[in-house]
């Protein structure tokens, strides 16, 4: 029998024990996440988007070490972009530059920091190269502007400039203002 009423007595006690525990740790513990415009969308390392156009081609390519998505801002941040985009005429044209942005349904490529942009728009003649700090590709209008100062060379000829801009369909570069050229007669 004693046995019986120490079982009941150990029983009640842990009951008893458990409640007291349990008020002394109080209300269930929550833990609040902020939600933060870099965890909002999608990021992504060593990515590859593209924009394809009413045929299904794509319009450009764009490689780059970081993609990361801004909803909130309807833009897209690209680190150390590769920009790779055709002209009307078939010619290739690549642009790399530290980094970038994307706005959501403008058909532009904005690109910042050491733009380097190349293209070969004469077969077998040498290739255009355009250095500048900022520049943008518009594929909705074929064009590529900056109103930056910019260097062009092409053929062993060099064009400094303050601004310009390139029709893709009509393959016109022009350059905006203040313009020096260092010209090579060629023998």
């Amino acid at each position: 029998m004693i046995y019986r009423i120490f079982a009941f007595l150990t029983v009640v006690a842990v009951v008893i024990g458990s409640l007291l525990l349990s008020r002394q740790e109080g209300a269930p513990q929550t833990t609040t996440v902020a939600r933060s415009d870099a965890s909002e969308g999608y990021s992504a390392r060593d990515a590859q988007l593209w924009e394809t156009g009413a045929n299904g081609r794509p319009l450009y390519t764009v490689d780059a070490a970081l993609i990361r998505e801004l909803p909130r801002h309807d833009t897209v941040q690209l680190t150390r972009v590769n920009l790779t985009f055709l002209d009307p005429s078939g010619d290739k044209w690549r642009a790399t530059a530290e980094r970038g942005d994307i706005v959501r349904g403008s058909g532009q490529v904005q690109l910042a920091g050491h733009v380097h942009v190349t293209a070969a728009v004469q077969k077998g003649r040498a290739p255009i190269l355009i250095r500048t700090d900022a520049l943008t590709f518009d594929s909705h209008t074929d064009r590529v502007s900056t109103s930056d100062p910019v260097t062009l060379l092409w053929a062993g000829q060099q064009l400094d400039a303050k601004g310009l801009i390139v029709s893709l369909k009509t393959h016109r570069l022009q350059l905006e203002s203040q313009i020096h050229a260092i010209v090579t007669p060629s023998h």
